[in-house]
């Protein structure tokens, strides 16, 4: 007769392991000697069997203690067998149950594999000028999607005619099979785990319940969405099978690069240029918006990257606030003078005061000058 081996052993833990160490080594070897993944190996059947046992005992404080005082003899298990600590692991599905949640090929306690599936999600991207992205718009997309079959209300059988219930297994989904002591759960062949087989199918979907056409949905975004955010259009994704909910749309939103503007959150930046004339004396410009231009008053002396700051002329957020535009200052050294403005500027230079040396601004390595300015502004 052969010797028992003993159970802290057979699971690889410690005589002080906790249940989720017992729990978690079980789970381990169960996979591993697992009959479907080791058909015909009768030393691996072996070694599952002796796993799921030192389970049931170990996993039971009740009986793991009678085991930690008396051994074997306390849980009255036999060498070769299951004693009375494995009654309530019987099925070997009960096990599985209660570690995965699922039996081997399928859902435990030979329950029907359920037919109703929800739609799987569509995703469909949508691109947007700044302009449309800051006022929001309402347009019309196309998605070709599965759909619920018209013809047969998604049955798959033609009109007239209904499913019938599989006879091999009865309509569970499911064929359960005896290997040695353990009663293990598969997908029924048959009906591929429907539970129902189609003798007529619909001409229209060939069966299958759903039929892939093309919809004309209408989209509403909102204003102030950016490049990036996801829109869940619900219940316009794919249709269910067997009568299941259908699933969402994602409509993932890009918006296009602007000529003028570029966008920092809420807020947008521009860069005007204005003559030298502007700048020393001053005057008033008119600088770009989204829907149109303003005024902005240029003071006398404003030099070449002096920001303005223009509040509540940016882009509204989802929730309503609108930010602010910054306009950058670029001051513009004029070309082919005539020589009446030559004139005037050697005049303007000979009345300067002189200056003893000339500094020469070293350009960034590294960035350019609107690119300084937006780190100046919005610290990026």
């Amino acid at each position: 007769m052969a010797t028992k081996r003993d159970y802290y052993e057979v699971l690889g833990v410690a005589r002080n392991a906790t249940e989720t160490d017992i729990k978690k080594a079980y789970r381990r070897l169960a996979m591993k000697y697992h009959p479907d993944k080791n058909p015909g190996d009768a030393a691996a059947e072996e070694k599952f069997k002796e796993a799921a046992e030192a389970y049931a005992v170990l996993s039971d404080p009740e009986q793991r203690a009678r085991y930690d005082r008396y051994g074997h003899a306390g849980v009255g298990a036999t060498p070769g067998g299951f004693g009375p600590g494995f009654a309530g692991f019987q099925n070997l599905e009960d096990i599985l149950s209660d570690l995965f949640g699922f039996g081997f090929g399928g859902p435990t306690g030979g329950r029907r594999s359920s037919q109703v599936q929800r739609g799987a999600d569509l995703r469909y991207d949508l691109e947007l000028t700044l302009e449309e992205a800051a006022k929001g718009v309402t347009t019309q997309i196309r998605i070709p999607r599965l759909e619920t079959c018209s013809d047969c209300r998604g049955s798959g059988a033609a009109p007239g005619t209904a499913p019938e219930t599989c006879s091999t297994c009865g309509g569970v989904g499911q064929v359960r099979y005896q290997q040695g002591f353990f009663s293990v759960t598969r997908t029924c062949p048959q009906c591929r785990g429907t539970g129902q087989i189609i003798r007529i199918p619909c001409r229209t979907c060939r069966g299958e319940g759903r039929v892939r056409r093309e919809k004309r949905i209408e989209v509403k975004v909102p204003a102030g969405v950016d490049d990036g955010m996801r829109l869940r259009v619900s219940g316009e994704g794919e249709a269910g099978i067997g009568g299941g909910p259908p699933g969402d749309l994602q409509v993932v939103i890009h918006v296009r690069e602007h000529e003028i503007f570029e966008r920092q959150d809420n807020n947008l930046l521009c860069q005007v240029s204005i003559d030298f004339v502007e700048a020393a004396l001053g005057a008033e410009i008119e600088v770009p918006l989204l829907d149109g231009y303003t005024t902005l008053k240029i003071p006398e002396g404003t030099q070449t990257g002096t920001t303005f700051r223009l509040q509540g002329k940016g882009i509204p957020s989802l929730s309503g606030e609108v930010g602010d535009l910054f306009v950058v200052v670029k001051v513009v050294t004029p070309t082919n003078l005539t020589r009446e403005q030559r004139r005037l500027l050697e005049e303007f230079a000979a009345a300067s005061p002189k200056r003893e040396t000339h500094r020469a601004a070293r350009k960034s390595e590294d960035k350019g000058f609107f690119d300084r300015v937006k780190d100046a502004i919005f610290g990026t």
